[in-house]
């Protein structure tokens, strides 16, 4: 028994990792596999690029019919469109740009830009859960007004840099120090202009203002400046984002803000810059007695900023259903009793849940980069249609927010 003892005694207790290093080592593991996968995905230089548009998609996204697109290509007006191995025309958004330009000259509703007295409308799309469809919202709204011709600035507001991803930007590696909004509001020295932040994307017509963890930053600058009895009283926290975003006014005809799912100083910021609220919403208890928490919450935090001198005025505030079920009983049930509460601030239309989403999700794309002919095409077209109906009725908004008439 001595001996057993002693062996006993001599055994070394096996080493430990904390449970900062246990995270920080799967972070560094996931990280280099991500961007493995990004390079594989995207070689060689990991860079994304938008697909071709056939003369079909073409002539539908910019009101035409085909036979008139092929018209002014066997003309030789606007540009020339590339020819498929099948000898089928297909066109870049920037060639669809030209176009509509081209179009312009001679009715200028070929060309739905911003005009006159019309604002810069700025769309904020918030929820306090995650999980909620917010960044797929997000990014499908953003290249539904890029691909008509209106020219887009999409923000990611979220430390965790979904949207960024989607758009081909792993944050640890491809957004650095002051290279988010972040650079544009915060309080010291080092701040710098937004147009040094943004950057084009492979979308024609659609900018990005990148995400990573920096912008946690401006959570914890902002309780500090608070706090000093001599801070600048015109450097309020709630008028920064706002005040970065009109300094590009001129560049854009509207902002999508991809909000953080928290209700911090990053987010009652956009709701103060912003015209426009989308809230998204699954259809499910859960979601719904959370959301009601968010609005409980907001309305408390946005009524002390009010009271401080921020605008509250919004040209409109919708509630969108994001990941819906058709043929689920209770689903459809919460939907018409949020209807009998909320009313016209219900969206109509609303974002089906589809297989089609998630397959182009895979590979980092949204239903409008994947094309037709990568999926089943009845499930595709179902999940473009339902997008389409969704963005449709916002862009009826935005327009009606200029006086316009509605398409």
């Amino acid at each position: 028994m001595a001996m057993t003892s002693s062996k006993v005694a001599k055994r070394e207790k096996p080493t430990t990792l904390a449970m900062d290093q246990i995270i920080a080592g799967d972070s560094q593991i996931l990280s280099s596999q991500l961007q493995a996968l990004r390079e594989k995905l995207f070689p060689p230089e990991a860079k994304k690029e938008l697909r071709r548009f056939s003369s079909g998609e073409a002539a539908k996204l910019i009101g035409v019919t085909d036979s008139y697109l092929r018209h002014l290509s066997t003309t030789g007006e606007g540009p020339d469109p590339e020819k498929t191995a099948g000898g089928r025309r297909a066109y870049t958004l920037e060639q669809i740009h030209s176009l509509r330009q081209h179009l312009a000259k001679a009715k200028a509703s070929y060309m739905p830009t911003r005009a006159g007295d019309d604002h810069l409308q700025i769309i904020a799309v918030t929820n306090f859960k995650g999980g909620s469809g917010k960044t797929t919202t997000a990014a499908h709204l953003s290249q539904y007004f890029a691909l008509r011709g209106y020219r887009v600035l999409a923000v990611d507001l979220d430390p965790q840099a979904s949207l960024s991803t989607l758009f081909g930007y792993q944050p640890e590696f491809d957004v650095g120090e002051n290279q988010t909004l972040y650079g544009a509001i915060r309080y010291d020295a080092a701040r710098c202009p937004l147009s040094e932040i943004v950057r084009q994307t492979y979308f024609t017509g659609l900018d990005l203002v990148p995400a990573n963890l920096e912008l946690h930053e401006f959570e914890h600058d902002t309780p500090k400046i608070l706090a000093d009895p001599d801070r600048d009283p015109d450097g309020l926290f709630f008028a920064r984002v706002s005040s970065a975003l009109l300094s590009v006014d001129d560049r854009y005809d509207l902002i999508v803000i991809d909000c953080p799912p928290q209700l911090g100083f990053l987010t009652l910021s956009a709701l103060c810059a912003a015209t426009s609220v989308l809230i998204t919403v699954h259809p499910q208890m859960l979601d719904i007695a959370s959301m009601n928490q968010f609005l409980a919450m907001a309305a408390d935090l946005l009524s002390v900023v009010r009271e401080a001198g921020g605008n509250l005025e919004y040209d409109w505030i919708r509630y969108l259903f994001t990941r819906y079920e058709p043929n689920d009983g209770p689903q459809a049930q919460i939907v018409a009793f949020l209807r009998n509460l909320f009313g016209e601030r219900v969206l109509t239309a609303m974002m089906v849940k589809s297989t089609a989403v998630s397959d182009a999700g895979l590979s980092k794309q949204t239903i409008y980069e994947a094309g037709r002919e990568t999926m089943n095409r009845q499930t595709y077209d179902r999940a473009v249609e339902s997008m389409d109906d969704v963005n449709r009725e916002i862009e009826r908004l935005v327009r009606q927010g200029w006086g316009r008439p509605t398409p």
